[in-house]
């Protein structure tokens, strides 16, 4: 099975960026369907992004879009999650989940219900 590690948070400031790191061993990560959920405090679980195993297609939260970017390198084996004008109700545990996928252009789900490996979490931090 798959095992996912997220690295790349941390504290910034309003308006600042961070990128994500989610980095796949184990199992290629061409074979699943790769999604980014956060955590606030005293909240559930969220969607932020997913993106298909190879053709690279890709959602987004309503909340995020147009800040934030999702992005595979295969060869890698690596999904990164840029963001760019980070406010502070971005604040939360940043987790990279997956599932292996039907076929490779399927597009993760929005719903982590779907996701049957999760890495560990990092935290994203943005102060006002």
């Amino acid at each position: 099975q798959v095992q996912l590690v997220e690295s790349g948070g941390g504290l910034v400031q309003a308006g600042g960026s961070l990128r994500l790191s989610c980095a796949a061993s184990r199992r290629p990560v061409s074979w699943y369907a790769m999604g980014w959920f956060r955590q606030a405090p005293g909240k559930e679980r969220e969607f932020v992004s997913a993106i298909s195993g190879s053709d690279g297609v890709t959602d987004y939260a309503d909340s995020v879009k147009g800040r934030f970017t999702i992005a595979r390198d295969n060869a890698k084996n690596t999904v990164y999650l840029q963001m760019t004008g980070l406010k502070p109700e971005d604040t939360a545990v940043y987790y990279c989940a997956a599932y292996r996928a039907g076929a490779q252009s399927e597009l993760g789900s929005r719903s982590s219900k779907m996701y049957a490996y999760w890495g560990q979490g990092t935290q994203v931090t943005v102060s006002s």
